[in-house]
């Protein structure tokens, strides 16, 4: 089952607009949380971090649906639900590997 693709969207229509969580709160929880707990020297940003950012609009309303993942699997069992929250663009080591526009979005 896919979930990189829809996991920030569901945690902040979930987590976020429904005031269970702050919107920090969420993102610790998808970035420097994980890194701590393998160990490993990601999820923050600073002077000497790896340049990996997520750019997003937190508000944007949108469908799931499985056609449109990026990723060969298609399998989810949120296909068709309403969420908030999408991505604009991946950056990874300072480049861009994933820009919305380039879906046609």
């Amino acid at each position: 089952m896919v979930g990189l693709e829809t996991s920030l969207a569901l945690a902040l229509t979930e987590l976020y607009h429904t005031g269970r969580m702050s919107l920090a709160e969420v993102l610790g929880k998808m970035t420097a949380n994980p890194a701590a707990i393998l160990r490993i020297r990601k999820g923050t940003l600073g002077i000497g971090a790896d340049a990996d950012l997520t750019i997003f609009d937190p508000n944007e309303k949108w469908e799931i649906d499985p056609s449109r993942f990026r990723s060969k699997a298609r399998n989810t069992p949120f296909a068709g639900r309403q969420v908030r929250g999408r991505v604009k663009y991946t950056i990874v080591n300072g480049r861009v590997i994933y820009d919305y526009r380039a879906d046609g979005d």
